[in-house]
């Protein structure tokens, strides 16, 4: 199992980037949330296999019809011993 931590930057709020992001981590069976910044971008944390999570991170770059992504920034993937979350949220 490994984590992700990315961070999504553009006109990534207030476009169902959130919600578009959360159905994909739950069709590829994934936990974590996406979580609004501050600063207007968006903060993914996923955990899960390793193929799964490399598939949600290429799906980050387009996750809402209504989104203009501008970047993707992968802060972290590392491996972990066990799940930190449970189903996949939304802030």
């Amino acid at each position: 199992m490994f984590c992700l931590k990315a961070l999504a930057k553009g006109k990534v709020q207030g476009v169902g980037y959130r919600y578009h992001t959360q159905l994909k981590a739950l069709k590829l069976d994934l936990v974590g949330y996406a979580k609004n910044l501050d600063s207007g971008d968006v903060e993914v944390v996923a955990e899960g296999e390793e193929a799964k999570l490399l598939e949600l991170l290429s799906h980050l770059h387009q996750a809402s019809p209504y989104a203009a992504v501008q970047e993707v920034k992968t802060l972290k993937m590392l491996p972990i011993e066990q799940l930190s979350y449970s189903g996949f949220n939304t802030y």
